[in-house]
Formats: structure tokens, sequence, C-alpha cells
């Protein structure tokens, strides 16, 4: 461990997962397996509705940006935690670990706000079907999404520069296998209550607003669906969300855990393994999730293979 004796770290060292050099191997085996099927997973995803016209619809846009906001999460965290695994170097520049910080918070937020409006769509699609191609309009889906985006590029800015803006002088260790909010509060030798606030503020609006849109939406999904007199009816219109539902029971089982909890009852273990699950697990299920569970993406998988399969035939 090195200490400081001025405000300017120049750089911090990831302490990672483990000092075991074979768990170390192991485990960079496993991450790279696991973003190699996150990388083809959500650009199949994205290459595969927008190659057929039948999933150009409010969900399947959607969708769109989750696999990319899973992409972009995933390639935030994983490459670096790679190559710490895999290397003696647990190096990353101050700049370095501020971009990683910044880019994971807006995506994490985006990805919440995204959550809700897919919420939202298919609260539309059950309780408002013959209303659901006006409500849900290209120019509303197009301010949702942009809407999440801004919503995290608020978000990010207002945590990151509040706790770049700190002293850092204690030490430059971060015990954790990327720059994540708390363990960098750790190495602040100011008073990091007015940021710690800042922190709990933006993280409880982000995940709180979101989940009371969800849960609202639901409440009244269920309640429609009570309503259907058939059993198929009733199957038919949960299957539409189960996949989104289950999708968002992890990412905000896991997320709650990690951050909406008091500071000093930060577990680095269990915070580890938590963060190894929502940052390089889950951006791998969710294109699992959404495809395996859904028929018009596996039909619409098999309507581009022989579409493409008949083109080159026909060449």
């Amino acid at each position: 461990m090195r200490t400081w004796n001025n405000t300017n770290v120049p750089s911090f060292i990831l302490m990672g997962l483990t000092d075991s050099r074979e768990i170390q191997l192991a485990l960079s085996v496993l991450f790279l397996l696991i973003y190699l099927i996150t990388v083809l997973g959500n650009l199949g995803m994205i290459m595969l509705i927008c190659l057929d016209h039948q999933l150009h619809t409010p969900m399947y846009f959607f969708l769109t940006h989750l696999s990319f906001i899973d992409l972009s999460y995933s390639s935030v965290i994983t490459p670096k935690t790679l190559a710490s695994l895999l290397t003696s170097t647990k190096n990353i520049s101050f700049t370095g670990c501020f971009t990683q910080l910044y880019f994971f918070i807006l995506f994490g937020g985006a990805e919440c706000f995204l959550l809700s409006a897919m919420a939202y769509d298919r609260y539309v699609a059950i309780c408002n079907p013959l209303q659901y191609p006006v409500i849900m309009s290209s120019r509303l889906c197009c301010v949702l999404v942009a809407g999440t985006y801004m919503i995290g590029f608020v978000e990010c800015s207002f945590t990151v520069l509040s706790i770049a803006r700190l002293p850092f002088c204690s030490s430059n260790v971060i015990h954790h296998f990327f720059c994540d909010i708390f363990p960098i509060l750790a190495l602040s030798c100011h008073d990091t209550y007015a940021t710690d606030i800042v922190v709990y503020l933006c993280g409880s609006f982000t995940l709180f607003v979101s989940f009371i849109i969800m849960s609202w939406s639901y409440m009244s999904i269920f309640s429609t669906i009570l309503k259907i007199k058939s059993t198929s009816g009733k199957q038919k219109a949960f299957s539409t969300c189960a996949s989104h539902l289950l999708g968002v029971t992890i990412f905000y089982g896991t997320t709650v855990f990690t951050y909406l909890k008091p500071k000093t009852s930060y577990s680095l273990g269990k915070d580890q393994v938590a963060s190894v699950f929502y940052t390089i697990v889950i951006p791998m299920l969710n294109p699992l999730i959404y495809s395996l569970r859904n028929k018009e993406v596996k039909n619409a998988f098999i309507r581009v293979v022989q579409k493409r399969g008949g083109s080159k035939q026909f060449r």
C-alpha cells in the first residue's frame, strides 16, 4: 500500500477479486467466455431486430437499446478486469478510473429507466391493446429512449464530479476489481458527508422512480390479466411480459443490495460477488432471456437465416 502526502494521486491500484494466481487464471477464462457470449448475444440481437421488419415494433425498439446498453455496460468493466487478471498490471490512471466510473453510472442509470419504459410499453400493450399503436408512437418511443440517456448523463455527471473533487491523500489502493463508488470514497482523506448525500440522492432517485413506474405498470398488468376469463388468454398475456419481469428482478435485486444500504454495512466480499453479477453476468443473461423465451425472436432468426440462405443460393 502506498501513502500519498498530497492530494494529487496520479493513479490507482485495483486489487481485484483474489490474490491467488490459479483462481485468477480460472476467472479470466470464465469472464472471457462470458464477455464473448455478451458481445455475440447483444450484437446478434441488435442485428436481428434491424434485419427483420416484423420486429420493428416499440417493444423491440427498446430491446435494441437494452442490448446496446448491456454491451456498453459490460465493455466498460470486463476488458480492464480481464487485463488485470491476466497480467500483473493493476494500475489505472486517475482519469481512466473516473472515466470508467462515469460510463458505469451512465449506462447503469440509463438501463434502469429503459427497463421502466419497457414496463410501460407492456402496460399499454396489455391494458390498452386497441390504442397501443396510437399511444406508443415512434415519436414517444424516441422521446422515452432519449430521456433514459439524458437522465443517466445528468446523474453520472453530478455523482462523478462530486467524487472527483475530493482529495485523495491517504492511499491509492482500491479494494475492488473496478472503480466503483464506495471503494473510491473510502480513499478520500476529506469528510465525504456532502458527497455521500449526492450519491444517495442520485442513486435513490434513479432506483426508486424507475421502480415506482415499473411497480405501477405491473400492478396494472396483473390486475388486467386476472380479469381475463380464459386460461389461455391469461397465459398469453403473461408471457408477453415474463421475460422483462425476470430481467428486472435480477438487475434490481443485485443493484439494490449493493447501493441502497448504509456505507457502514459495506462488505467487500459480498459486494464484489454482487458486482460481478450485475456488471459481467447480467449483460450476458439479458439477450438469452429475451431470445430463448420469445417465439417471435426465434421465428425472426429462422426468417433471417432462410432469407440469407435463399439469396446466396439465388446468386
